[in-house]
């Protein structure tokens, strides 16, 4: 069984019309390395543009190709929509002052909001020698940026304990960040219990849960490997005997993130962040079944 407690139980029969107007959600896209992948980045684009979101993120390699691909990307979406665009931007093997000038070029450009992260440390580094929170410090001394940074309910794996990884993210807090996005999970109570260990150590802003749909549980699995991400026995059951059969692996990735969101919403969540993999269609689907729809549907 997905849930465990009678309660969550009792949230998923909530009335899908209780959630209208009630839901904010905001979407992650990566930069297409490929002219396929660039049309169906733009596919999606405007397909979920149509739901207003809160934002859009682009995410950031960790080379200068992917990072320019990046800044274009952004660029593009805040010239051809009037979407919110929030680029990703990491502080490992950037200087101070290259930081300062992407940023100052987004603020010129009417870019205002930006996921501060870490990023990937080089193979073969010992500790970093900048964080997150510097990052955050940094764009706020630029300009006054709307920041998100990540959180992970299910600790860090990087992380010496998950106290430490509370208290990190507790710093970005201090530093200037408006929000966290999580890691995407499957165990809600794991989110539960992070949100109110953050509540505990006197963090105010937002824990924006990640959700991520699957679509292909064997590359569910290798990113789980990553990110320490848990994945439960009853997920790998859902999907058991799906390998050749996408159309239902969809239905079930987007059954299971619709009872996430209907879940945490009744414990109070209400905005959403949907990794979409640049994919629009599961996105729009789960969207549309929660009541998050275009103005024009709604009226």
């Amino acid at each position: 069984m997905s849930f465990q407690t009678a309660q969550q139980l009792e949230n998923l029969n909530q009335k899908l019309s209780e959630l209208n107007d009630d839901i904010r959600v905001s979407f992650e896209f990566f930069p297409p390395t490929t002219a396929a992948m660039e049309t169906t980045l733009w596919n999606s684009v405007e397909r979920l543009k149509i739901l207003e979101p809160s934002f859009v993120s682009v995410t950031y390699g960790a080379n200068a190709s992917t990072r320019d691909r990046t800044h274009t990307i952004i660029k593009e979406i805040t010239k051809r929509t009037t979407l919110k665009a929030a680029p990703h931007l990491t502080c490992i093997s950037t200087s101070a002052d290259e930081l300062k000038q992407i940023a100052q070029d987004y603020w010129d450009n009417g870019i205002q909001q930006i996921v501060a992260l870490r990023g990937d440390l080089p193979e073969g580094s010992d500790k970093p020698k900048v964080y997150a929170e510097d990052l955050v410090r940094l764009l706020k001394e630029v300009a006054d940026f709307d920041i998100s940074v990540a959180a992970y309910p299910e600790v860090h794996p990087e992380a010496k304990s998950a106290q430490s990884d509370l208290l990190a993210l507790k710093r970005k807090m201090q530093a200037g960040a408006s929000r966290a996005i999580t890691q995407f999970f499957f165990d809600v109570e794991s989110y539960l219990r992070f949100r109110d260990r953050c509540v505990a150590v006197g963090i105010e802003q937002d824990i924006v849960p990640g959700i991520l749909p699957v679509s292909n549980y064997k590359t569910l699995c290798k990113f789980a490997g990553f990110t320490n991400v848990k994945i439960p026995k009853w997920l790998h059951q859902q999907f058991e005997g799906l390998d050749d059969d996408q159309t239902t692996r969809n239905l079930v990735g987007a059954s299971i993130a619709i009872d996430q969101v209907k879940v945490l919403s009744r414990e109070g969540v209400k905005d959403f962040h949907f990794y979409t993999l640049n994919r629009s269609e599961l996105t729009y689907a789960i969207c549309h079944t929660l009541g998050v729809r275009p103005t024009s549907m709604i009226e």
